[in-house]
């Protein structure tokens, strides 16, 4: 008799930053396995830095990130140099690295990418340099590459930016897709209609949890509030501290928010 799923990361007294500087700092809890989990939080909240911490981008500052299984990360669109001469056909096999090496023909795997490209709007792009893609187009050829990495955590970070309302709802729907399979999504997103909308789970972030748990009890009046509060109050240049600072008190009066998130009572 199988046991319990574990769950696919879990978050241990976590800081996350750059040059010593924390960017995320305090956080505890568990993605759960099956989770469709939406990040939010003002600008420089520390979404995409969770994000790259999750996937392995970069080492923890203190505690650490546990990780079961494999994962599939997608980063912001414009860290992703789309002038390299790359055909979409490419760009969608680099989904088969992990599991076939980098060198493997891409003869072989040419009925598999065809068909990802297929299931994202792709069909007939398969030839065409990525440059020459509009930033809908693009999107759509990064999600066939996730396809293809059949990973049964994905990553995204803000994967709905600048884009038209078709291509949002074409992978809104695949989300959802890989949601009813098992998979575990976490996506760093924006819209908040767009969450409450598809999101049953959200992480509330100012550079440390605000609140962790259901959406609805998430994204509350005074939680967006002590977020913007939080962000606003937030010393770029401050070293790495012991433990949460006396200001962020009530961010963590919400349960989850420093510990696990389905117990969170905002």
């Amino acid at each position: 008799m199988s046991g319990p799923i574990p769950d696919p990361i879990r978050l241990v007294g976590l800081t996350l930053g750059y040059d010593r500087h924390p960017a995320v700092h305090h956080l505890d809890g568990s993605v759960r396995a099956g989770d469709l989990l939406a990040l939010v939080g003002p600008n420089g909240a520390g979404k995409s830095t969770l994000l790259k911490g999750m996937a392995g981008e970069i080492r923890c500052l203190d505690g650490r990130i546990e990780r079961a299984g494999a994962l599939a990360y997608m980063p912001q669109v414009d860290e992703i140099d789309r002038s390299f001469p790359l055909t979409v056909m490419d760009l969608a096999g680099m989904g088969l690295w992990r599991r076939a090496g980098a060198w493997r023909s891409l003869t072989r795997s040419r009925p598999a990418i065809q068909a990802a490209l297929a299931t994202v709007g792709l069909d007939g792009f398969a030839a065409r340099p990525i440059g020459t893609l509009s930033g809908g187009q693009f999107r759509r050829a990064l999600f066939a590459r996730l396809i293809l990495q059949d990973c049964p955590v994905v990553l995204l970070d803000e994967p709905f930016t600048g884009i038209d309302a078709r291509t949002v709802d074409d992978l809104l729907a695949l989300i959802r897709a890989w949601h009813s399979e098992g998979r575990t999504v976490v996506a760093a997103l924006h819209d908040l209609q767009q969450v409450r909308a598809h999101f049953p789970t959200t992480l509330l972030l100012a550079r440390e949890p605000v609140a962790w748990g259901p959406t609805a009890r998430v994204l509350t009046a005074e939680n967006l509030a002590r977020a913007r509060n939080l962000s606003e109050a937030w010393d770029e240049g401050a070293a790495i501290c012991a433990g949460p600072r006396a200001v962020a008190a009530p961010a963590h009066a919400h349960g989850s928010a420093n510990h696990h998130h389905h117990e969170d009572a905002a």
